[in-house]
C-alpha cells in the first residue's frame, strides 16, 4: 500500500536518526567509562574469553573473531585496529592490552596481520570489569538479540580524560588529550572532600595533559579555556637536547615528539629543510632510534648556534604543533561538551551508582545465606526431631513441607536442610555455620551503613581511588610549562653586525662580515676576494646587516625577499650557494639588483630605474608581503630591464647616472605614486645608444657623488654642482669618458667619513676612505683608485662606514 510523505520531513528526521546513532554507537566516548563501543565490546568480550592479565594472551584472531560475531557486526580490520590501538604506549597513556607480537611503531609502521599477534588484558584493563557480575551496570541485547552486552563498563578508572579520546561523528567531534593518573586521582579526592571546588581548584592539581610521548606543554590561556569551557588549544614541542662531541662539535639530540607525531615523517621533513637550506649548520642527520626509546641525531657544523637550529625546528616541522581540545563526550545519550570538573563529576557519579548497586546486589546476596544459615542452625537445635521427621516421611516434598510447618521454616531453609550432608551434625560444622553467620551478620549491617548513610559511600570510592592512585600511577612524562611560549627568535639569537652581501652576475649569492676586510691606502692592489670562476663576476656587492629585509628585484621586474640572516654565509673566497636555492627563478631570469631595508614603512616609498631610463615610484608597504614565486614589483616594455631600486621619501632627489658620463637630478615628487605593476614615467632622455648604469638617492645632508668607472678611476663631486632639472630632460655632464677611464658603472651618494669598497672581474678588493679622493668639479676623469692587472675591470663599488684606526695592510 503506497503512502505519501513529506521528502523534506523524511530526510531531516533520517538524517537526525543517523547523525545519532553515529554520535552514540560509534564516534564519541561514554563520559562514564570513556569507551566508544567497539572498545567496550573487545574489553567484555576477552572478559567472557578469560583473556586477563594473569592468564595466557590468546591470537588477536580469536579476539576479534568473537568481538564481530557476538557484538560488534562490522569489519574485522576495524576491530583489529582499534584492538592494536589498545595496545600501543605511544597511543595510550597507560595501555589496556598487554600485546605480544608486531603491534607497529611511532614510524608510522602498520602491526602484523592478526593471526601473528597475541594480546592478554593489561591489569588496568581488569578495573574495568570488575563486579560487572554484580548488576553493577546495565545489559542490552546483542544486534542479533542471542546475547547480552553492557550499556557501559563499571570501572573504577577515570578513563576519558586518562587515555583521552578523538573521534569526529557527524556535525561534531571530539579531541581529548591523556593525563597523569595520580593527578586526576588526587582531583577525584577532592571533589569527595570538597565538591564546591572549582575549575581553578582542580588546576591547581591536574597541571595539564601528560601525553605518552612526552614532550612540552604550555599551560596558557588555551589550557584554561579548555578546562573551563571545554575547548581551547594549546602548543605542544617536542624535546631537544644539546649533546657536546669532540673537538668543539655539538648535536642536537630529539628524544620525545608531539602526540601523534609520525618520527619517520618529521625527520623526512627535516632532511628536506636541509636541503632546501631552511636550516643551516648541519652536518649530519641521523635516526639512531631503537626499542628503549627515541633519539634522532643531529650534528651541527663547528661554530653553528645550536639555539638557532632549535629555533628552526620548532618553526618549520611539526616539531612544535597545536593540540586543539575538544572535550565532548556522551552524557545519558546526548553529546555534552564538558569541562574539567564536570568530566570528573559524571565519572564519580558512574561510581557511585556501581557502587550502591554492587552493595545492593551483595547485601541481598548476603540476607539470603544468612537466611539458610538461621534454619540450618534451628535443624541442628532439633536435630533429632529433624531426622525423625524426614525418616517418616513418604517422599521429599512431604518432609519439606512437614518441616516447614514444625519449625516455621521457608521453602528455601527447608530445601537447605534437606540437602544438608551428614557431616554438617557435627559441633565443628555447627560452630563454622555459627561463625559463618556471623560475618555474614557484620557484612549486611556494613552494606547497610553504605546504603544509608552518604558519608560512608563516599569513603568507599574514595578507597577505591586511593587504591587505583597507589596501584597504577606512573610519573608525569610530558613536563607543563607554565609560562608562554617563548619564540626563540633567530634575530635574537644573532647580533645585529655589519655584513657584506655578494650576488654574481650568474647567481651566486653570499653573506660575510664587514670586518675581514681590511682598510687600505688609495692605489692598493688589493685584498682577494670571492672566487666566482673565470666566466662569472660580482655584480652586486652592498654593505647591511643581519636584521634587515633582503629584498632581490630581477631583470623581469619580478620581487623576491629573504631576511639577510638567511643568506647562508661564506668565507671571504667562497662562491656561495645560487640565488636558485634560495628562491624561485623563471628561465632567462636572474637578480639584477638587491637592496636591503629594516621596515617597510607607509610614508617611504621604492623608486625603480630601468636601463632606458624609465622610473616609477611605489609604496614601499606594497611590498612587505612577498609570495613564495615572488611578486611583480615593475612593469617592463620588451626592450626594457630592471637595473636599480631604491628607498626615497618626498624630501629625497634623485640622480640618474648614464654609462656615457651623463647625469640629471630631479626631485621625487616629480613621480607620483603608481602601483606594483605600473611600467612607470620617462626619468632621462637617453642619447642614442646610451644606457642608465646607475640610480642614487640624494638626502638633505648627502655632500657628494662618487663616480667610478671600469678601468678603475674615480672622483668625488659636490652635489650642489648638479643642478635640479626636470624629470625626462637631457641632464647633464658628469663624468669625463675617455678609452682610458673606460664608461661609468656606477655612481653613489658619500660621506667624507666613509670607505669605498671596490671589485673587479679579477676578484680583487680594496678599501679605501672617501676623504683620500680629492673633490672635482662634474667635467673630469678624476683620479686612478686602483691598480688593474691586465684585462680586469672595476664591476662594483660600495660605501660603508670608515674604521679610522685600521692601518693599511696590503695582501694579495
Amino acid at each position: 500500500m503506497s503512502q505519501n510523505v513529506n521528502i523534506e520531513h523524511e530526510m531531516r528526521k533520517s538524517y537526525l536518526e543517523y547523525s545519532l546513532s553515529v554520535i552514540i554507537g560509534r564516534a564519541i566516548p561514554d563520559v562514564r567509562d570513556g569507551l566508544k563501543p567497539v572498545h567496550r565490546r573487545i574489553l567484555f568480550a576477552q572478559q567472557e574469553l578469560a583473556n586477563s592479565y594473569n592468564r595466557p594472551p590468546k591470537k588477536c584472531a580469536r579476539i576479534v573473531g568473537d568481538v564481530i560475531g557476538k557484538y560488534h557486526p562490522h569489519g574485522d580490520s576495524a576491530v583489529y585496529n582499534a584492538l592494536v590501538r589498545l595496545a600501543q604506549d605511544f597511543s595510550m597513556r597507560d595501555p589496556l592490552e598487554d600485546g605480544q607480537g608486531n603491534f607497529g611503531s611511532i614510524d608510522g609502521d602498520a602491526a602484523a596481520a592478526m593471526r601473528y599477534t597475541e594480546v592478554r588484558m593489561s591489569r588496568l584493563a581488569s578495573e574495568f570489569l570488575n563486579d560487572i557480575d554484580k548488576e553493577t551496570v546495565d545489559f542490552r541485547p546483542n544486534y542479533d538479540n542471542t546475547l547480552a552486552e553492557p550499556v557501559v563498563l563499571p570501572t573504577k578508572v577515570p578513563n576519558l580524560l586518562l587515555n583521552g579520546s578523538s573521534g569526529i561523528a557527524v556535525g561534531m567531534a571530539t579531541n581529548i588529550p591523556p593525563h597523569n593518573l595520580s593527578e586526576l586521582s588526587d582531583a577525584l579526592l577532592m571533589l569527595i572532600d570538597a565538591p564546591e571546588s572549582s575549575v581553578e581548584d582542580l588546576m591547581d592539581v591536574v597541571q595539564g595533559p601528560d601525553f605518552p610521548t612526552g614532550g612540552y606543554v604550555y599551560a596558557g590561556q588555551g589550557l584554561y579555556d579548555a578546562y573551563t569551557t571545554g575547548r581551547g588549544t594549546v602548543k605542544v614541542r617536542g624535546k631537544v637536547e644539546i649533546e657536546d662531541r669532540k673537538k668543539g662539535f655539538q648535536s642536537l639530540i630529539i628524544r620525545e615528539i608531539p602526540f601523534g607525531l609520525n618520527k619517520s615523517s618529521l625527520v623526512e621533513k627535516i632532511a628536506a629543510l636541509i636541503n632546501d637550506r631552511k636550516i643551516d649548520g648541519v652536518s649530519d642527520l641521523r635516526d639512531e632510534s631503537d626499542r628503549r626509546g627515541i633519539r634522532v641525531v643531529i650534528e651541527l657544523k663547528r661554530g653553528t648556534m645550536p639555539e638557532i637550529v632549535i629555533n628552526s625546528l620548532y618553526k618549520y616541522t611539526p616539531l612544535e604543533t597545536s593540540f586543539g581540545i575538544n572535550m565532548l563526550a556522551v552524557v545519558d545519550n546526548r553529546p555534552v561538551l564538558l569541562n574539567l570538573k564536570t568530566a570528573l563529576a559524571y565519572f564519580l557519579d558512574h561510581r557511585r551508582e556501581v557502587v550502591v548497586r554492587r552493595t545492593k546486589f551483595e547485601l541481598r546476596k548476603a540476607e539470603a545465606r544468612a537466611h539458610i544459615l538461621e534454619g540450618l542452625l534451628k535443624a541442628l537445635d532439633h536435630i533429632d526431631e529433624v531426622v525423625s521427621l524426614i525418616r517418616s516421611s513418604a517422599t521429599p516434598p512431604e518432609a519439606k513441607e512437614r518441616l516447614m510447618q514444625r519449625f516455621e521454616l521457608s521453602e528455601v531453609q527447608a530445601q537447605a536442610i534437606l540437602d544438608m550432608r551428614l557431616q554438617r551434625l557435627t559441633g565443628l560444622e555447627r560452630g563454622k555455620i555459627e561463625e559463618e553467620l556471623r560475618d555474614l551478620l557484620s557484612k549486611i549491617a556494613w552494606y547497610q551503613s553504605i546504603l544509608g548513610d552518604a558519608s560512608v559511600l563516599w569513603g568507599v570510592i574514595r578507597d577505591e581511588v586511593e587504591y587505583i592512585k597507589q596501584t597504577y600511577s606512573t610519573p608525569r612524562r610530558t613536563e607543563v610549562i607554565r609560562e608562554a611560549l617563548s619564540n626563540i627568535d633567530i634575530e635574537d639569537l644573532l647580533p645585529d653586525d655589519d655584513v657584506v652581501i655578494t650576488l654574481s652576475r650568474r647567481g651566486y649569492i653570499k653573506r660575510t662580515s664587514l670586518g675581514i676586510y681590511q682598510q687600505q691606502r688609495r692605489g692598493g692592489k688589493g685584498v682577494a676576494g670571492v672566487h666566482t670562476g673565470e666566466d662569472d663576476f660580482v655584480q652586486e656587492f652592498i654593505t647591511t646587516t643581519n636584521h634587515q629585509f633582503l629584498l632581490m628585484f630581477t631583470n623581469k621586474g619580478r620581487m623576491h625577499q629573504l631576511k639577510v640572516h638567511q643568506v647562508p654565509e661564506g668565507s671571504r673566497t667562497a662562491k656561495g650557494v645560487h640565488i636558485a636555492n634560495l628562491v624561485p627563478m623563471e628561465k632567462d631570469e636572474w637578480v639584477n639588483t638587491i637592496l636591503t631595508v629594516r621596515e617597510f614603512a607607509e610614508d617611504k616609498s621604492f623608486l625603480f630605474a630601468t636601463r632606458r631610463g624609465m622610473v616609477k615610484r611605489s609604496s614601499a608597504a606594497l611590498y612587505a608581503r612577498s609570495r613564495k614565486g615572488g611578486l611583480i614589483a615593475v612593469g617592463l616594455r620588451e626592450d626594457d630591464e630592471l637595473i636599480m631600486v631604491r628607498e626615497i621619501t618626498d624630501d629625497d632627489f634623485v640622480v640618474l647616472a648614464t654609462a656615457d658620463g651623463i647625469a640629471i637630478r630631479f626631485s621625487c615628487r616629480d613621480v607620483r605614486n603608481m602601483g606594483r605593476g605600473a611600467t612607470g614615467v620617462k626619468g632621462i632622455a637617453l642619447r642614442h645608444g646610451d644606457t642608465v648604469v646607475a640610480c642614487l638617492v640624494l638626502k638633505e645632508d648627502s655632500p657628494a657623488i662618487m663616480t667610478i668607472s671600469a678601468l678603475g678611476f674615480g672622483k668625488r663631486t659636490n652635489v650642489d654642482l648638479y643642478r635640479v632639472q626636470s624629470r625626462g630632460g637631457k641632464g647633464i655632464i658628469n663624468f669625463k669618458v675617455t678609452p682610458k677611464t673606460g664608461p661609468v658603472i656606477g655612481a653613489k651618494s658619500v660621506l667624507d667619513d666613509e670607505a669605498l669598497v671596490l671589485l673587479t672581474s679579477t676578484n680583487k678588493i680594496i678599501r679605501m676612505g672617501v676623504d683620500e679622493i680629492r673633490s672635482v668639479g662634474r667635467a673630469t676623469i678624476g683620479v686612478r683608485l686602483v691598480k688593474l692587472d691586465d684585462g680586469a675591470r672595476v664591476v662594483g663599488f660600495d660605501t660603508v662606514n670608515s674604521d679610522a684606526d685600521a692601518e693599511g695592510e696590503e695582501a694579495l
